[in-house]
C-alpha cells in the first residue's frame, strides 16, 4: 500500500509530533525500533504517518522499563507478521519482578541509613566543635559489625 505524500512525514516533522529529536528517529531507525524509510529524491527520510504512533509506543515503553533492544526484537516480529504478544508479556513480568526487586532493595538501604544516622546523631553529640567524627569512615565499621558485603544493598544486575 502506498503512502499519500500529504500523510507522509520528514524525519525532522515525525520527531516534533512524537516529541523527540531528529537524531532519536535516526536512531530507531538504525536499530529496527522504526522500520526503514523511504526517500525522496533529495535523500530525505519519509516515514508514513503511522510512525509517530510507534514512536510514542516506543517512549512509553521505554517509561515502564523495555530496553530498545527488547523493542526492537518484537517490532521486528510483529512487522514480519508475527504475535510476539507473548514475549511483550514476559518480558513486563521480569520488569515487574525487577521493581520489586529494587523496592526491596531500598528497603534495605532505607534501614540501614536510619541505623547509620542515628549512629552519627550519637558520634555528632559526642564530638566537640571542630573535631572530626569520622562518620565517613564509620560506615567501614557498621557493615563490618552487620557481617555485610558493600554492595548488599544493591540489586544485582542480570549478566
Amino acid at each position: 500500500m502506498v503512502q499519500s505524500r500529504s500523510k507522509a512525514l520528514r524525519s525532522g516533522s515525525l520527531a516534533k509530533a512524537a516529541g523527540v529529536s531528529p537524531d532519536t528517529i535516526r536512531h530507531y531507525e538504525r536499530i529496527g525500533v522504526l522500520p526503514r524509510a523511504s526517500r525522496t529524491e533529495a535523500g530525505y527520510r519519509i516515514y508514513p504517518a503511522g510512525a509517530v504512533e510507534r514512536v510514542l509506543v516506543v517512549q512509553r515503553a521505554l517509561r515502564i522499563g523495555f530496553t530498545l533492544a527488547e523493542l526492537a526484537e518484537v517490532l521486528k516480529a510483529r512487522d514480519a507478521g508475527g504475535a510476539p504478544c507473548r514475549r511483550v508479556y514476559q518480558l513486563a513480568q521480569a520488569k515487574l519482578k525487577g521493581i520489586e526487586a529494587d523496592i526491596e532493595a531500598l528497603k534495605r538501604t532505607e534501614r540501614y541509613l536510619t541505623k547509620v544516622l542515628s549512629d552519627w546523631e550519637q558520634r555528632i553529640k559526642r564530638t566537640g566543635p571542630g573535631q572530626k567524627a569520622h562518620l565517613l569512615h564509620s560506615l567501614n565499621e557498621a557493615l563490618k559489625d552487620a557481617g555485610a558485603p558493600a554492595n548488599k544493598f544493591r540489586r544485582k544486575k542480570k549478566s
